[in-house]
Order: C-alpha cells, then structure tokens, then sequence
C-alpha cells in the first residue's frame, strides 16, 4: 500500500464569506500541490474541502497521514463525532443538525476506502506545508473578493 502524506488548510474572510483551501500531497518524493474555493462559504467548509479534493486525488487505496491544525476536522475524524453525526441522521449529541453533513458524508466515504492516521499541529507555528497550505488557500479566497 502507497504511504501517502497530505498536508492541508482552509481560509475565509468573514464567516461566512470568500474562502479557500490548500492542500499538499507527498509520495515516494513527489509533491502535488492543489487548492480552490467559494465563494460564500465557512472556516470549516473550507478545512474539509481540502481533505476530501487530496483524498479524491489517490487512485487506489493508501496509507495516509493527515496533518491539519483543524480541530474540527481532526476531532470529527479521531473521536469519530462524524460516525456518530452519520448515524443519528446526522443530529449531534444535543439533536442540532450537524453542520456540513454533505462533506463529512463524502469524507467518511473516502476514509472507507484508505488508512487514515490524523496529526493536527498548530496553525501559524512554524511548519512549512501548514504555512503553504495557508497562504495557497488565502490566495483563492482573494479570488472572490468584490
């Protein structure tokens, strides 16, 4: 099995508001660098797009190792709050609606298929792929600024 790493960020200005995301993939020396955006979106819409657009990219399943400093996306996955979300008709704990069910639906859809360990790290600490990530996914969001 292909030992993947992926490094991602999201952005927005406002929340809601213009956002993007930026994420890294390595492999056996290679590195790929994607990002996008919307619009009118959200911090954490914006933290699982670039998640699942680096997971869509691998063409068979991998071992993975996720590094995001976004706790909600790092906890969605690591305390399986998602799973949990998913099985109560996608109502939390306190029968809210979970937010962004549709992406953490796609999200877990393709945790199915690969073997995903998740790091989260700090954000604006220092390391270069978080700092990359974050200035590709502040690039896009300037892209849908009036």
């Amino acid at each position: 099995m292909k030992e993947i790493e992926i490094y991602t960020d999201g952005a927005c200005s406002g929340n809601p508001g213009p956002g993007g995301w930026g994420a890294i993939l390595r492999w056996n020396g290679h590195e790929k660098k994607i990002s996008g955006g919307a619009a009118d979106t959200t911090n954490n819409r914006m933290e699982l797009s670039g998640v699942i657009e680096a997971l869509r990219l691998l063409k068979e399943p991998c071992s993975v190792v996720l590094t995001s400093d976004s706790r909600y996306v790092c906890d969605g996955i690591q305390k399986g709050w998602a799973e949990k979300w998913r099985r109560n008709g996608w109502r939390k704990a306190d029968k809210k609606p979970a937010l962004n069910s549709d992406l953490w639906e796609e999200l877990l859809n393709l945790l199915a298929v690969h073997q995903v360990s998740v790091r989260w790290i700090k954000g604006h600490a220092g390391f270069p792929e978080n700092e990359c990530c974050d200035r590709m996914a502040v690039a896009e969001s300037q892209k849908f600024r009036g």
